[in-house]
């Protein structure tokens, strides 16, 4: 299996509508086929940043993903929330587990 990891990071200007954007992403995201996993995390040292990583089993779930509707409508509900544009790398896993 090919693992790709996607990275999304967030800065917003408007924290508390992006978590609640990036909420309900995420567990969309879960249910895509091909996810793996999707974590939300919040910065330690910068408040009103985000991150997400999510895992997928392959190439073309993630590009088939980056066209669906849930992550058209997160873009969409980033007008006028972010500080920043998002930083967003695709990454090959070398070595990545997921515990069932």
């Amino acid at each position: 299996m090919e693992l790709v990891v996607v990275t999304m990071s967030f800065d917003a200007s408007d924290p508390v509508r992006m978590l609640g954007l990036l909420s309900k992403y995420a567990v969309l995201a879960r249910g895509h086929a091909g996810c793996r996993n999707v974590d939300l995390l919040a910065s330690a040292t910068k408040p009103g940043t985000y991150l997400v990583i999510s895992k997928w089993e392959s190439p073309e779930h993630q590009r088939v993903h980056f066209d669906s509707a849930d992550l058209v409508e997160l873009a969409e509900g980033c007008r006028g929330v972010l500080a920043a544009p998002p930083r967003i790398d695709l990454y090959d896993a070398i070595s990545a587990h997921d515990l069932n």
